[in-house]
């Protein structure tokens, strides 16, 4: 369950934030009963509740009767400050890393222990890709997850290495071997996964520095990581450094 504000006390704008706080990355579309559930709330009150939401667009009701996330939620999302700034002086890098490369480029940040990722283009090749714009992904199992982890605070590593989800045969679950992997990312500069994420899909990703703080990921997905790793972690990193000389003079 989500959250609990059965409570006749709760106002009505915690409970509002609840029935939005029912949804995740896996519950991305739901019944009312299954929202009321999740949300801890009476079933006449979700419906009043979820009936609001959607007048103003915050909730959409498809034909199933299942609701999602509306757009206008997003809208509001793109306004937060790290995400406009960002998003926007890293959209012409990643217009270049693309031309480079033809492959599927993302624009994570870290939030929390997870990656939200900010923007994506998608590339030529048939890769299956999992991430969405705004989607949330581990930290452990993705390139740009890992370039994040591994310019992490401690509390969230220690958290991560005691959670690490096996999403394919490949993923890698020891939490020795995972700080092996985050130490040569800090030494080498990029990141690299294969087939951790989803079988198929090779990723590399390099840090977003503002002066020296990391803020953002830059990565990009391909079928195959052979010979071409240095190449594209090349071509990341050139554009990285773009977009964080940007950031840095308040571009």
């Amino acid at each position: 369950m989500a959250g609990n504000t059965s409570d006749p006390g709760a106002s009505v704008a915690s409970r509002l934030l609840t029935v939005l706080g029912a949804f995740d990355d896996e519950h991305r579309a739901m019944t009312l009963s299954q929202i009321a559930r999740r949300a801890g709330l009476p079933l006449p009150t979700t419906h009043r509740l979820v009936a609001e939401l959607a007048t103003w667009g915050g909730l959409v009701r498809r034909p199933t009767g299942e609701y999602v996330v509306g757009r206008r939620i997003w809208e509001l999302a793109l306004l937060a400050p790290t995400q406009t700034g960002l998003r926007q002086i890293a959209e012409p890098f990643l217009h270049d890393v693309y031309g480079a490369t033809l492959a599927t480029v993302h624009l994570a940040v870290r939030e929390g222990a997870e990656v939200l990722y900010l923007d994506r283009l998608s590339g030529t090749a048939s890769v299956p890709i999992v991430s969405t714009v705004g989607s949330r992904l581990p930290l452990h199992c993705t390139a740009v997850g890992k370039v994040l982890l591994a310019h992490a605070p401690d509390d969230v590593l220690a958290e991560t290495l005691g959670s690490l989800t096996r999403m394919t045969p490949f993923t890698v679950t020891q939490p020795g071997l995972l700080r092996q992997q985050l130490a040569r990312v800090r030494r080498h500069g990029y990141a690299t996964t294969v087939e951790e994420m989803s079988l198929g899909a090779c990723s590399v990703a390099v840090p977003v520095l503002r002066d020296t703080a990391v803020v953002a990921s830059l990565g990009l997905v391909v079928p195959r990581l052979t010979r071409d790793r240095t190449r594209l972690a090349g071509v990341l990193q050139a554009a990285a450094f773009g977009i964080g000389r940007e950031l840095a003079s308040g571009g």
